[in-house]
């Protein structure tokens, strides 16, 4: 019985849309000797070093394995002769979950790629799937457009997406490095990053993150928040004194000391002679508590 032939999604027949017509009958001789499904030992099969993703929810890995040891695999891993061994170039996360199953083979489809084309089916294949986190996602198309030398709506066509889609993943890229972790560890949503974006900041930045997963704000609360902040920043102190002016980075010095140790922000109004007053603010009970929790302990 012919084996029915699986492709792996829109985008994948325009990776290299030129070949020559002596190419073209090459691959065309390959597909007939190697497109046809066989077995293959699943200790002779080896991760794709090029994958881009790096993160495996193992609960998720589990439900496979069960699913597999029930059905089977349903569709075969597509590989590539790597010397004596076979690199996956599709279906990483069903080799995984198979060796969970303990299956001693593995149904698969022997290809031939070059590197830039494994590594762009790779990331075809995770986005359809929707298995990338946004960071991997976003990695994985900068990626793309530094080593195939792609430009950002060459990208967006091969991966079936809009170019306003890709430059706004590529945006996460710029967040402060803790603030991705969290992105990845599904601690905030790809929304929230995207609207921290405007804080420069990046100390403020991963404080205002941690401010979101500790009080569960929206994204549209964020937003609010960090335009806020924004517009409060363009508008400079409120209160400004010549002596304040000759004495700023003192100040702001101090008003950064008492930020990093309560962890909000704080405004020193200087007045004339040597008085004035601090703001502390706050933006709900539980951190106001927090707050004068901190000052109580100073002894």
């Amino acid at each position: 019985m012919a084996v029915k032939k699986r492709g792996l999604g829109a985008g994948l027949d325009n990776l290299i849309p030129d070949y020559s017509a002596e190419r073209k009958e090459k691959k065309e001789e390959e597909q007939q000797n190697v497109s046809r499904e066989t077995l293959i030992s699943i200790n002779d099969i080896e991760p794709n070093r090029a994958q881009p993703r790096s993160h495996f929810d193992e609960d998720a890995l589990q439900e496979l394995a069960d699913s597999i040891k029930q059905y089977g695999i349903i569709e075969p891993l597509v590989v590539q002769k790597k010397g004596n061994r076979f690199e996956i170039i599709a279906g990483e996360r069903r080799w995984r979950a198979a060796r969970i199953a303990g299956m001693k083979e593995v149904p698969v489809v022997v290809k031939e790629y070059s590197e830039n084309e494994i590594f762009t089916i790779a990331l075809i294949e995770n986005i359809q799937r929707e298995d990338l986190n946004p960071i991997e996602e976003a990695t994985a198309y900068q990626k793309l457009i530094k080593e195939l030398n792609l430009k950002q709506d060459e990208v967006a066509e091969k991966v079936a997406k809009s170019r306003t889609a890709i430059t706004n993943s590529m945006r996460l890229l710029k967040l402060e490095e803790r603030v991705q972790q969290m992105l990845i560890d599904e601690m905030i949503s790809e929304g929230h990053g995207r609207a921290l974006l405007p804080i420069s900041d990046l100390e403020e930045q991963f404080a205002l993150a941690m401010r979101i997963f500790d009080e569960k704000l929206s994204v549209r609360e964020t937003e609010k928040l960090v335009k806020k902040i924004v517009e409060e920043k363009k508008k400079g102190p409120k209160e400004k004194t010549p002596e304040l002016k000759d004495d700023n980075i003192i100040y702001r010095g101090l008003e950064e000391k008492l930020k990093q140790s309560l962890g909000a922000k704080v405004e020193i109004k200087k007045k004339a002679n040597n008085t004035g007053k601090i703001e502390i603010e706050y933006y709900s009970i539980e951190e106001l508590e927090r707050i004068v929790e901190l000052m109580e302990s100073v002894k």
